[in-house]
């Protein structure tokens, strides 16, 4: 697995060295479409980069690179809209029709139901401007949080308005810290793998918790003389 990830760091430098701000569009479009490539890589890299400019003298690790910070932050908020948008359209085609097909045939294996479905897009409905927006700072939901969007014909201005913010965000804290930290721009993977393993563990409770109102608790209410 490292030396899968170094062969994806390396390409993401050689990526963003040869392409300038376009690299990082196109990598972190990349990244919003397929999510093992992690944005916590690109865009501390990005914002280092921008540092060697500013201050050439902070590292010998410092490649020749004309980027700003501010640059920095845009070319990747715009790749990630642009990603985003992908994955907002395949929720759209998708669409309810087919993904309510699912649920009907296999949804008793995840414990989902069409009620489940309903109510997911309604809520959806009516707070998918904050789950947009939100969704973008959490690893692994940022990506997909596109999909339930487009299901939810959720309308387009809106979509990337707060997709735009939320991306713009999060680009924003990963490249700031690359920036200051230079050279040890890398300490950014530890932090947002804590963060991550936190969110994962939020997750797992919830899905404990799921499986026990869902499943376990309505057996014990049947259970009872």
């Amino acid at each position: 697995m490292t030396g899968i990830i170094e062969q994806v760091r390396t390409w993401i430098e050689q990526a963003i060295s040869t392409l300038g701000y376009w690299g990082i569009v196109l990598v972190m479009a990349i990244e919003n479409i397929f999510p093992p490539i992690p944005s916590e890589l690109v865009m501390p890299l990005a914002g280092f980069l921008a540092a060697c400019r500013d201050q050439p003298t902070i590292s010998k690790a410092c490649q020749k690179a004309d980027f700003t910070l501010w640059g920095v932050i845009l070319a990747g908020a715009i790749g990630s809209v642009l990603g985003a948008l992908v994955l907002y359209y395949v929720g759209y085609f998708a669409n309810e029709v087919v993904i309510r097909r699912f649920v009907r045939r296999f949804g008793k294996w995840f414990l989902l139901s069409e009620a489940d479905l309903d109510k997911a897009l309604d809520y959806f409905n009516r707070h998918g401007d904050a789950v947009t927006f939100f969704g973008r700072l959490v690893p692994l939901i940022r990506s997909l949080i596109s999909i339930p969007a487009g299901m939810a014909r959720m309308s387009l201005p809106r979509f990337i308005l707060f997709t735009t913010l939320g991306t713009a965000l999060w680009s924003g804290l990963l490249a700031t810290a690359g920036y200051f930290l230079g050279q040890n721009w890398e300490q950014v993977l530890g932090w947002v793998e804590l963060y991550q393993t936190g969110f994962l563990v939020v997750l797992g409770l919830s899905f404990l918790a799921f499986i026990y109102f869902k499943l376990i608790h309505p057996r014990l209410l049947r259970s009872k003389p």
